[in-house]
This record gives structure tokens, C-alpha cells and sequence, in this order.
């Protein structure tokens, strides 16, 4: 057996609990379990001194009973609290560097131990000291992953067994569908959606009116209900923001045509291509156009209707007044977040935008932009699959930036014709016949989708929700008082 190994995975996933178990299993000296942060002190040497401390045990065995000894566990959480890469942490002191060489010379050093089991924890592989990952140190390296369906339902089960044998839970709660329905829960939150369920069934045997009245245990029930109401509160961390892509298509999406229908069912295809070949496990798909076009609406409509289990939107608006190591860190950070899901979709929004890009000059962030280029090029792990969609109104300067090549497949989402624009306004209600014709006329030909929905519901102002139809009149002085005729 390896004398040290450590687990990486998402929080929440059970890395604590399972090596703990691993402690029990070896009949050994009960466990220690030192939380990283604990070790570092504020006095000069202490910190060292604690890490010693923690072998003292294990050596006075050693030195008592040689091979004979019993096994002693060190269970390290969160170890990239301690051992940082050296040199990373700018302080004075110096003491990371020196706590990770003395756990160094602990693990393998000239007086290392054999009776010692050395478990470290950590979602961060990506700040451990590069000493410590080569063979004879944290030589076995475990990924706990997030459970899957089969697993959630063993976690659902344990969490809902008291209930089910004190007879709270309803005989409606279906535990195979709610597994199904929490795609990329990890082990801590499902826990949190089983109380969330229990406290929505509580505050029904609550009275608002007097407090003070008694909880009638016996009528507790936890129904499906309460179930489905705690997925609407309990949100995965590794989950899809379907809230957030509904944002971007307010007005839902508006069949306008052969070239809609033709972009929709290419990108359709390319998520079928990721989702189901060996050979692609990366595809990425940028769409360019006009503003206005929908483009965003249209990345969002592929991201919800793909059903990966991760979806995640990368947007400038969400990173106002990062600087760029920021933003950088952000961006890689969500690109880290997709791997750990077997299906993942991530909408890079205005990518213009993202690289702080501005005319004059012209100027932009060239760190991002290696960023981004380094990300759309970077396969996934093994079993991972990812899709992006980027989009642009640029794409003349993302060529010119190299970032346009690096998407496999490049798409036009064009303003609209006076065709479409007339199956736009028909479907929508807003004129019929003759009026149809006219309305499309007082339109400039090639006006974004946007734009056109926008100034429809300029002209439906103050009119009932009922009312699709829009007056002619109306319809010309909204567009002569915005001069867009």
C-alpha cells in the first residue's frame, strides 16, 4: 500500500467522509484529520513545529515497535490551504515554503516512516506544490467525481431512510425520478434538498396566527411537492443556469424562416455530434452578425434545449471592473467547473466584450485573448464531453485576432428580410392582410429581430395583454418619431 495518496474533487462529493472510512477499514490508530488552515500559526516556527507534532505519534510507535507498529492515519482537508506552490505567496515570512518542506522531508525524508497512511483532500489540484505530486509522495491520485443517477439514489435513499421508517415520508415521493432530476447534485446537496423538502412540510403544520400552537408530529408528511419545491431552492453548484438563458430570449424564439430554421438545426446537429461520438468531445460553434440579431436568444435556445446537465453563460456583464487576472481566472475557472461534468455547454457572450476590445487604437486585453484561445483549443478529460458557443458582432476583428479560426465552426445570423419580417409580425398577432404588406413597407429592409420587437412593443403600449393587434397609425408614428423608417 501507497503511504500517501490524495482525493480531488468537487465540494460536497464526500472526500472527508470516504477517508475516514478508509481509516476504519485499516484497523489502525483512530484517524487524525487536520483541516489545512489549522496548521499555519502566527508565532515564528510554530507552524513547522505543528506539522512535526502530527508525526510525533507515529514515530515514538516506530521507534517502540518497529514494523510491528500499528498503522497511523493523517487525513490532510483541504491541503492546498498549506501547500501552496512555493515561491507563489508573496509574504515576508516565507512560512508556506517552509511548511511544505517540512511535510516533504516528513513523507520521504532520510527518517521517513512506513507505519504512516498520509490522505490529502482538495478541489484545488491546480495549487499544490509540484513537489508533491511525483511519484513517491502523493504518488495515488484518486477523483471522486459527482455521483451519478445511480448514485444519487443511493444518497436519496440513506437521507430519506428515517423518514420512510418513522412514516414521514409520503408514499407519492418517487426517489427514482428525483434522481433523474437531480442531474449534477453532489452528495452535500442532495442532503440540502431532503431538508429543504422537510422544512416546506413542516411550515404547513405551522400557525402563522398562533405560534405557540403545538407541531402536530403525527400529520408531518414529506410529499413530492415539498420535493419539487426544494428544486426550485436548492441550486447545484455544477448545475445549469437555465434562469439566466431565459433572460437573454424574453420574447422566446420566433421561427422567422429557412435561415432560422437552417441555424437552429446545425447547431442541433452539433450537439448531437458531442454528445454521441468518440471523437469529438470538443465542439465549438461561433455565431456572428449584426447586434440585434438574436444571436445570444439563439446560443440560449441550443444550451437549454442540448439538456446538459452543466450550462454556464461567460458575459462581460458579469465581470464588470474585474482586472484581467480576474477575469482570466474566472473564465478558466468556469472551463474547470465544465470538466467535472460528463455533458457540458458554456455560451462565451459578446466575446468583443471579453477582451475589452474598443475601436480606437485599437485596444484589447491580449491576456484574455490567450486565455480564450488556450481554453477553445483544450480537449477535455477523459469521458468529459464540452460544447461552446461563442458569439460576436465583430467577426471581422476576431479573425484578424485569431479567435474566429479557432472555433470549428463559424455561422452568419443576418438581420431580416422583408419576408421574414413579414412571418414575424404575422406570427406574433400584429397585422393580418393588407396591413401586413403595408406595416413591412415602412420598414427599412435588413432591421435586426431586435429592433423589430422592440418597436412592436413600442406600438402595443397601453394596449390589454390580450391584445396582439396593433393599430396601423400607431405602428407608422412609433416609427417616424424614432426615425427608423
Amino acid at each position: 500500500m501507497s503511504k500517501v495518496f490524495y482525493c480531488t474533487a468537487p465540494p460536497g462529493t464526500g472526500k472527508t467522509l470516504i477517508a475516514r472510512q478508509i481509516g476504519k477499514m485499516l484497523n489502525g490508530k483512530e484517524p487524525k484529520i487536520v483541516n489545512g488552515p489549522e496548521v499555519l500559526s502566527k508565532y515564528v516556527g510554530a507552524s513547522e513545529e505543528n506539522v512535526r507534532n502530527l508525526f510525533k505519534d507515529a514515530e515514538a510507535d516506530y521507534q517502540r515497535m518497529g514494523d510491528a507498529s500499528d498503522l497511523h492515519v493523517i487525513i490532510f482537508d483541504e491541503i492546498d490551504a498549506i501547500c501552496k506552490q512555493r515561491g507563489s505567496v508573496q509574504s515576508g515570512s516565507g512560512v508556506h515554503d517552509t511548511v511544505v518542506n517540512q511535510l516533504l522531508t516528513k513523507i520521504d525524508g532520510v527518517d521517513a516512516l512506513n507505519n504512516i497512511l498520509l490522505i490529502g483532500m482538495t478541489n484545488r489540484k491546480d495549487m499544490l506544490d509540484d513537489a508533491l505530486l511525483r511519484p513517491g509522495r502523493l504518488e495515488v491520485q484518486v477523483e471522486i467525481g459527482l455521483p451519478n443517477e445511480r448514485g444519487r439514489l443511493q444518497i436519496l435513499q440513506i437521507h430519506t431512510s428515517r423518514m420512510s421508517q418513522n412514516s414521514f415520508l409520503s408514499r407519492d415521493v418517487d426517489l427514482y425520478e428525483l434522481s433523474q432530476k437531480t442531474k449534477n447534485f453532489s452528495g452535500a446537496e442532495i442532503e440540502g434538498l431532503v431538508k429543504s423538502a422537510t422544512s416546506f412540510a413542516l411550515n404547513r403544520q405551522v400557525d402563522v396566527n398562533d405560534l405557540s400552537k403545538p407541531i402536530d408530529e403525527e400529520n408531518i408528511k414529506v410529499t413530492m411537492v415539498d420535493f419539487l419545491s426544494a428544486l426550485d431552492e436548492v441550486k447545484p453548484a455544477f448545475g445549469a443556469t437555465i434562469d439566466a438563458l431565459d433572460s437573454y430570449r424574453l420574447h422566446g424564439v420566433v421561427d422567422y424562416g429557412r435561415r432560422h430554421q437552417h441555424l437552429l438545426s446545425s447547431c442541433r446537429t452539433l450537439v448531437r455530434q458531442v454528445q454521441s461520438s468518440e471523437v469529438t468531445p470538443l465542439i465549438t460553434v461561433l455565431l456572428e452578425g449584426p447586434q440585434g440579431t438574436g444571436k445570444t436568444a439563439l446560443a440560449a435556445t441550443v444550451a437549454i434545449e442540448s439538456g446538459f446537465p452543466f450550462v454556464k453563460v461567460v458575459s462581460a456583464e458579469a465581470m464588470v471592473g474585474y482586472s484581467e487576472a480576474a477575469k482570466c481566472q474566472t473564465i478558466s475557472k468556469i472551463f474547470d467547473d465544465a470538466y467535472k461534468s460528463p455533458l457540458s455547454v458554456i455560451v462565451l457572450d459578446e466575446i468583443e466584450r471579453l477582451l475589452d476590445y474598443v475601436a480606437i487604437g485599437p485596444r484589447f486585453s491580449n491576456t484574455v485573448l490567450q486565455t480564450l484561445l488556450v481554453l477553445l483549443k483544450k480537449a477535455p478529460p477523459a469521458g468529459r464531453r464540452l460544447f461552446v458557443i461563442g458569439t460576436t458582432s465583430l467577426g471581422m476583428v476576431l479573425e484578424e485576432m485569431d479567435v474566429a479560426q479557432t472555433f470549428n465552426v463559424a455561422m452568419h445570423v443576418a438581420a431580416l428580410s422583408s419576408e421574414e419580417m413579414k412571418s414575424v409580425l404575422a406570427q406574433l398577432g400584429a397585422f393580418s392582410g393588407q396591413e401586413l404588406e403595408v406595416a413591412v413597407q415602412e420598414i427599412k429592409d435588413g432591421t435586426p429581430i431586435k429592433k423589430l420587437l422592440l418597436l412592436l412593443d413600442l406600438a402595443r403600449q397601453g394596449q390589454g395583454e390580450e391584445e396582439t393587434a396593433v393599430p396601423l397609425a400607431k405602428w407608422t408614428k412609433v416609427i417616424q418619431d424614432l426615425s427608423l423608417g
